[in-house]
């Protein structure tokens, strides 16, 4: 691994020095890339273009990012940034001087990365969207092509950039890039062949969330019984990162699970509200519209409250109920209210 490891090393450093002038590109592709694009960005369009792709965008966010906690504890890779200090590949000779920035010192294992996982699984959804969407419009058979091509083409390259930004940070290996991407797809591809999501009951969306919960803490716990510290990368981190307000504790494997957790049994609570069952046949275009723009608005808001790290388990709270509010407000608070202000409003009208 050691001599994998060091081409990668190698790539990291030529990408550092060749494509320099490209760091804010990478700093943006690696920043949309997160998931939180798909949470607070993405999932409030897809949700009113078609409810389906919507769904399906969640649980393939969600689904994808525990495997890859899991398969992060699994595999134990190692992240760039900390590995040229402590190797012993170098021995005598000097080891490659690595460039950090504020995004580059993420806390949990290297292998696979999430960001190539989660842009190759959510575009992979939303192409195939495009492309179903097409079809139903019947579009020509020449500009299908076309459109394939195209979109095809538009999703290799930014997960391309994703793949290049992650390396050219320091944050992985090129390998434990690839490895997401791949991850990534096959994740997405699975789920988008379960019909039974886009109407799983509000009990298979708890007991799938408990599941996935459990069973995350439950192999840490027994992985920890027999001796595997599976936070060993945390010290690392605190260890070789530079600068110490760059290690976030929004980073570590918990406070992702967490995250995921709440999107999913948010977006469970959302699809399952009185209120949700009440407006969800409302299909006027103006109307999805202000849904839209509002939920964004107040998801951006909703982003900016943010928790102090001093105390750990208030943390991991706060993260989870935030996560489950972000999907309860495109799916069930804002249309619910702009249904009161319409009906309010006509009302209004007729006196």
């Amino acid at each position: 691994m050691d001599l994998l490891h060091s081409w990668g090393v190698e790539l990291t450093v030529h990408l550092q020095t060749r494509y320099s002038r490209y760091e804010g590109l990478f700093n943006l592709a690696s920043a949309v890339a997160d998931l939180h694009t798909t949470f607070f960005c993405l999932f409030p369009v897809w949700f009113y273009m078609r409810r389906d792709t919507g769904v399906r965008l969640i649980w393939v966010a969600v689904i994808g990012d525990w495997l890859n906690l899991v398969l992060k504890w699994v595999l134990s890779g190692e992240r760039p940034y900390w590995w040229v200090h402590e190797t012993q590949f170098y021995r005598v000779g000097k080891a490659p001087s690595l460039q950090q920035f504020p995004i580059t010192c993420e806390t949990g294992p290297g292998s696979p990365s999430g960001h190539a996982m989660g842009v190759a699984g959510v575009w992979y959804v939303m192409v195939t969207a495009l492309l179903s969407i097409a079809k139903e419009k019947q579009c020509p058979n020449f500009l299908y092509r076309l459109l394939q091509i195209g979109l095809w083409a538009l999703m290799f390259l930014v997960v391309l950039i994703v793949c290049m930004s992650r390396v050219f940070m320091a944050a992985h290996f090129p390998h434990q890039v690839i490895a997401g991407v791949i991850t990534g797809i096959v994740v997405a591809g699975i789920v988008s062949k379960k019909k039974w999501i886009y109407n799983a009951s509000m009990s298979k969306y708890l007991l799938i969330t408990l599941f996935l919960a459990f069973f995350a803490i439950g192999f840490y716990v027994l992985l920890k019984f027999v001796g595997v510290d599976l936070l060993w990368t945390l010290d690392k981190a605190q260890k070789w990162c530079s600068r110490p307000e760059w290690i976030h504790l929004d980073s570590t494997p918990f406070a992702s699970l967490l995250r995921n957790m709440g999107s999913l049994f948010g977006l469970g609570l959302g699809l399952h509200s009185p209120f949700y069952h009440g407006i969800k046949k409302n299909t006027n275009a103006a109307f999805q519209m202000g849904c839209i723009m509002i939920s964004l608005f107040l998801l951006q808001l909703l982003d900016g409250w943010t928790f102090s790290p001093e105390n750990h388990m208030t943390f991991y709270i706060l993260s989870f109920g935030k996560s489950v509010f972000a999907l309860l407000i495109p799916t069930t608070l804002v249309p619910w209210a702009l249904c009161r202000i319409c009906k309010g409003t006509e009302v209004e009208k007729n006196l």
